[in-house]
């Protein structure tokens, strides 16, 4: 039987995988060389900080001949797509201090309004059921929860052009998505930047969003197709650090992104009404 996730699990997992690194004589560094994980990331698993994926626990597993317990008994976020993609992710996001994204086609999870997500999930392949898809819409309307405080996490978006031109759902839907932006953003509780397609060929090509925290290192979350990953090496987050900042050099202001927003939902407004 699965053990479900929760700080205790984690504690306890945490406890066992010191214990048998110990026994096994090495150190954080060197089973970390071992198990191709950061120093770093084994440090937050021993203190209970942070769940390793499936990928990781076997791997540790296998280093440490430890026949198949740290898989067995490694905590469980249930079942679901949410929950193997994005659970680690959904788990940061609402601990960070500093949020910043780049969003290339869509509009980025904490700020879809309902119609917009119901939107994305009806266009999900394979398709899911209605009982699916809307526990993931209570998901990802929770998420936005993080915009009660209003000075943390303090949070940026990088919006490529894209993500305001390509429609999703009716001229309706998107009119509304884009006035919510337009709404946070000149109550100044996110800073947006739009990159337009004036500026051409840039170096960001994927989703990725950047977290900082008080009491963990900076991490890098990226998304491809049907796979979520965050990252946390600090050469490899740097990495994605630079190139966002490089992209964000080629990006409108923030007034003038929230110009072309409102005109591009008056655009919308337009079309709806005829």
């Amino acid at each position: 039987m699965a053990i479900q996730d929760s700080p205790e699990a984690r504690l306890r997992y945490g406890e066992e995988l010191r214990s048998r690194r110990e026994a096994a004589g090495l150190t954080q560094e060197e089973l970390s060389v071992r198990a191709i994980m950061s120093r770093t990331h084994i440090a937050h698993i021993e203190a209970g900080r942070r769940r390793p994926t499936l990928d990781d626990a076997k791997r540790l597993d296998d280093v440490l001949e430890a026949g198949g317990v740290l898989v067995r008994f490694l905590p469980s976020r249930g079942e679901g797509r949410a929950a193997e993609r994005f659970a680690e992710a959904l788990e940061l996001e609402q601990r960070a201090t500093m949020i910043r994204t780049y969003a290339p086609r869509l509009v980025p999870g904490l700020l879809q309004t309902k119609a917009y997500a119901r939107e994305i999930f009806r266009a999900w392949f394979p398709p899911m059921s209605t009982e699916e898809s809307d526990a993931l819409l209570v998901t990802r309307l929770a998420r936005a929860k993080v915009f009660d405080d209003f000075k943390s996490p303090v949070v940026w978006y990088l919006l490529d052009e894209a993500v305001l031109r390509r429609p999703v759902g009716s001229p309706a839907v998107m009119c509304a998505q884009l006035r919510h932006i337009a709404d946070l953003g000149e109550s100044g509780r996110i800073r947006v930047h739009v990159l337009p397609f004036a500026a051409g060929q840039h170096v960001l090509d994927g989703f990725v969003s950047l977290m900082w925290f008080n009491d963990l290192p900076p991490i890098a979350y990226v998304e491809g197709v049907n796979t979520g990953k965050v990252l946390e090496d600090p050469t490899v987050v740097r990495d994605c650090q630079a190139l966002y900042e490089h992209a964000l050099g080629d990006a409108m202001s923030h007034l003038g992104s929230l110009a072309l927003i409102k005109s591009v939902a008056d655009d919308y407004e337009h079309a709806e009404q005829s």
